[in-house]
């Protein structure tokens, strides 16, 4: 009873996949039978890519199942859906290329204005001798001749903006030229008009010009920096100051330094010859524009500037102390007695208040 039971069981576990088996089968044989896709539209000649622009038509992978018939495939057939797509993105491709404007003359003339204007603005040398130099030049008369506190009407936006265009446009070693040539003459000048000033005005003269030159050179050295910059510090290896306060020196000063110095230790010898600021301001120029010249007078310049004589000892003390007196004895002949008066004021008003508290006291008893 059992057996024929499970012999039922089989029997019907096998006929259901045969069944089963059977209708995937027929199904598979119903695809095969189904007419292929249409075929696809051609591409227009218009749009059609070049040779080696074209994206070949790959179709797509498909999974094909298998089933118990090997060699069916059960899956549907293979579309060209992947492949439509493709194309048809690759014409959008192609359209948008082909839509995309080409260089057309208007461009060419675009580029041809802007290097126009570009080659206007070129300095040429007339240029910068007829238009560019006697603006520096008038610029530069003007601050070698200032006095202290005087107002100068120029620009000096302008005479920076003409620097940086000259620079640019590889004038600088032109001007450099120019201006050392343009200070040079201005210093000839005051160094005429000091060898012809009387022994009395010669020292302030002296001041007036030495002071008025440093102070010029405040405002020339930062107008010519872009100057300075890239061609006198990178081509030269020097700065601009060192140059200018050179030129002083050697078309000024060192003529006139031998006829100066004698002047000056005179008016030390004599107080307030020459004011303390004016003296104080003629030594520490000279030390600055050379100091080997503190060996011509060391005492003279050890008074104003630092360091300059070795340091006292205790054996020279009492020389110290004559020199004092010395000068003591000076101002005492030139009638400064103003060290005693004060102190004899100063005495007579503390008798005064003395006798005056005393006063105050007997009448409050």
């Amino acid at each position: 009873m059992e057996e024929s039971m499970e012999e039922e069981e089989g029997g019907s576990y096998e006929a259901m996949m045969d069944d089963q088996n059977h209708n995937n089968w027929e199904a598979a044989v119903d695809r095969f039978r189904r007419p292929p896709p249409p075929p696809l539209p051609p591409i227009p000649a218009s749009t059609r890519e070049p040779p080696g622009g074209q994206l070949l038509p790959v179709p797509t992978l498909s999974v094909d199942r298998k089933g118990p018939k090997e060699g069916l495939s059960m899956g549907p057939p293979p579309e060209s859906n992947g492949v439509i797509m493709m194309l048809k993105s690759c014409d959008g491709t192609a359209t948008v290329a082909k839509a995309a404007p080409a260089s057309t003359p208007s461009s060419t003339i675009n580029i041809n204005t802007s290097t126009s204007k570009f080659l206007m603005n070129v300095i040429t040398i007339e240029d910068y001798k007829s238009t560019y130099w006697p603006k520096l030049d008038g610029a530069i008369d003007q601050l070698l001749t200032q006095s202290p506190g005087d107002y100068i009407p120029i620009s000096y936006e302008q005479i920076y903006s003409c620097v940086y265009k000259c620079v640019c446009q590889q004038h600088s070693e032109q001007m450099y030229s120019d201006l050392i040539k343009k200070i040079t003459n201005h210093l000839e000048r005051v160094s005429k008009e000091l060898q012809a000033s009387p022994p009395e005005l010669y020292v302030e003269r002296f001041h007036v010009a030495l002071g008025q030159y440093m102070g010029a050179l405040q405002s020339i050295v930062p107008l010519f920096i872009y100057m300075n910059k890239f061609y006198i510090e990178t081509k030269l290896n020097r700065d601009l100051k060192d140059d200018l306060i050179k030129l002083f020196t050697e078309h000024v000063a060192e003529k006139h330094i031998y006829s100066l110095m004698p002047l000056l230790l005179e008016a030390q010898s004599t107080p307030f010859q020459v004011t303390p600021a004016t003296m104080a301001n003629i030594v520490k120029g000279l030390y600055t524009l050379r100091p080997e010249w503190v060996q011509m007078a060391p005492t003279l310049f050890s008074k104003f500037i630092p360091n300059i004589l070795p340091p006292a000892v205790e054996s020279e003390l009492s020389e110290y102390a004559a020199q004092d007196q010395k000068l003591q004895r000076e101002l005492m002949q030139n009638g400064f007695m103003r060290g005693d008066q004060s102190r004899k004021r100063a005495g007579d008003e503390l008798a005064y208040s003395n006798s005056s508290a005393c006063a105050s006291s007997r009448g409050y008893r």
